[in-house]
């Protein structure tokens, strides 16, 4: 349960990134007094949360149901991850882990950002689902590994939510320059966690590649 436990960490801590999403967190919530940004950091971890929980319990009966095979989904989730984890290393905004321009300029024109873009996409976003899913589908069948799956999962969103409560103080420790040096090191891991996924798939989709 260890190897569980740390694979789940890992992933779900360098995807989810509870550093990395704290400047985004601040810009979001400029002009706010301490109560109000509390009562936006917690509504949009629970909302994230639920998110990532509907995906834990459905993810793998979806990919059923479509008829998509584990070494298929580990594939293209592999390309996706690896894509995020280059945004990372070169801290690149694009889609995947933040807002796109024409999602900002809607986004200034609603009062509450804890929906979107807090929620969705900075916290579950495509590659926190994806993980989710893959990490799911990988124990299949193993009800106490998925169970460490999840529980792991939450930890990260409780780790992104001090994050949040704690965004001042960490911002004026590391201030921009450090987030992104973090940033940078967690994509650098994330691309490896990513070639794993496509290579095992890869091995999985055509084994006569290892003979």
């Amino acid at each position: 349960m260890l190897d569980v436990f740390l694979t789940a960490f890992a992933s779900f801590f360098v995807i989810i990134d509870p550093v990395g999403v704290v400047p985004l967190f601040v810009a979001l919530t400029p002009g706010m007094d301490p109560a109000q940004r509390r009562r936006v950091a917690v509504r949009a971890v629970l909302i994230a949360t639920g998110i990532l929980l509907v995906f834990t319990a459905l993810g793998e009966p979806i990919l059923r149901y479509l008829g998509i095979s584990l070494p298929a989904f580990r594939i293209a989730g592999g390309i996706l991850l690896l894509l995020l984890a280059i945004d990372m290393v070169v801290v690149k905004s694009s889609g995947l882990r933040s807002t796109t321009q024409k999602e900002d300029e809607e986004a200034a024109h609603r009062p509450d950002v804890t929906v979107f873009p807090l929620a969705i996409p900075l916290i579950a976003g495509p590659g926190a689902i994806t993980s989710v899913i893959l990490l799911q589908s990988q124990h299949s069948g193993d009800i106490a590994a998925q169970g460490v799956t999840a529980g792991v999962m939450i930890l990260v969103l409780a780790m992104v939510l001090l994050g949040f409560l704690t965004s001042e103080r960490i911002m004026k420790v590391l201030g921009v320059t450090g987030v992104n040096v973090i940033t940078r090191v967690f994509g650098i891991i994330l691309s490896a966690l990513a070639v794993s996924n496509i290579v095992e798939g890869l091995r999985s989709s055509f084994p006569a590649l290892t003979s």
